[in-house]
């Protein structure tokens, strides 16, 4: 969409212009250098031109860490440049530069003049990168899905559903002595719950699961700050543990979650290679480990 809006810019200041026309040529080199900057790029747009637009079309991050000042996933590792260490938990690890940031690609519009033998193709004017991660009101809520602030999001919310998951099927099955593998068979026998029958078919179960989250997920696409609906606080922070007015203890307390989130979700993993190769859960596989030493 970006690149259609510029070209659309681009053939609006050569319109007109006589094909290799002095004149033509330097009046759109300088329209465009002030307009678009490296949109034009070096080709036709002057240099203050360039520089401006260059300033412009650049998203300003912080500051890089040189790989001695902040801890890596790897020693004399070598963070990517898009990982600067600003995120909480960020240890420049991005193998696959999944969230490395979007450019494109922009073409000037090719030559289509009637009385030429050839008509040279549009040539290279620049890259555009997106200036700014922005929430939409549609289906997606991001305009840049390989945008590093999505994948935070999405790392936290798997994180936090594995928290609470790696924690449920370790209590239900110290409660009930029934673990998570075998707790779908269990229910169709009749929902319980801490070994209480509950007055609910699955069927039912199913509906009021579907509802609840559903509007859970509602409220939260219906926020548009980023920084919200990664960290909303308020009831969510019932013991102001992130306060904003201590950033330090903020950037911590941060920290510290998504490295539990990580353990999590690498736990949970463990758990459903587990429950597929021996049928047990993490209980009783730990009580067959403790025998296997005594």
């Amino acid at each position: 969409m970006a690149v259609s809006q510029s070209l659309r810019v681009v053939c609006t200041l050569n319109f007109g212009k006589k094909p290799g026309s002095k004149k033509g040529t330097e009046k759109g080199g300088t329209k465009s250098g002030s307009m678009l900057g490296t949109l034009r790029g070096t080709q036709s747009g002057t240099k203050r031109g360039t520089q401006r637009g260059t300033q412009r079309g650049t998203v300003k991050k912080a500051p890089k860490r040189g790989n001695d000042e902040r801890p890596l996933w790897l020693p004399n590792a070598e963070a990517p440049e898009w990982l600067d260490g600003s995120l909480p938990g960020d240890r420049g690890f991005d193998p696959a530069g999944l969230a490395k940031p979007a450019e494109y690609l922009l073409f000037d519009v090719d030559s289509l003049d009637q009385n030429k033998a050839v008509n040279k193709a549009g040539s290279l004017l620049g890259k555009v990168k997106p200036e700014t991660t922005a929430v939409s009101d549609g289906i997606v809520p991001y305009n840049n899905l390989n945008d590093i602030n999505r994948y935070r999001e999405c790392e936290l919310i798997h994180g936090r559903w594995a928290m609470l998951a790696v924690l449920g099927a370790i209590v239900a099955e110290l409660v009930t002595g029934v673990n998570w593998v075998e707790a779908g068979k269990v229910e169709l026998d009749g929902a319980t719950y801490a070994g209480l029958s509950l007055p609910f078919s699955i069927s039912q179960l199913v509906v009021i699961q579907v509802l609840a989250m559903g509007f859970v997920e509602i409220q939260r696409n219906g926020e548009k700050d980023v920084e919200k609906r990664c960290y909303p606080g308020g009831y969510f922070d019932p013991l102001n543990l992130a306060d904003p007015s201590k950033p330090e203890q903020e950037f911590a307390m941060k920290e510290r979650e998504i490295k539990h989130c990580r353990l999590a979700m690498i736990a949970f993993l463990g758990f459903g290679v587990q429950g597929l190769t021996t049928g047990t859960g993490p209980v009783e596989n730990l009580a067959q480990i403790a025998r296997s030493f005594g």
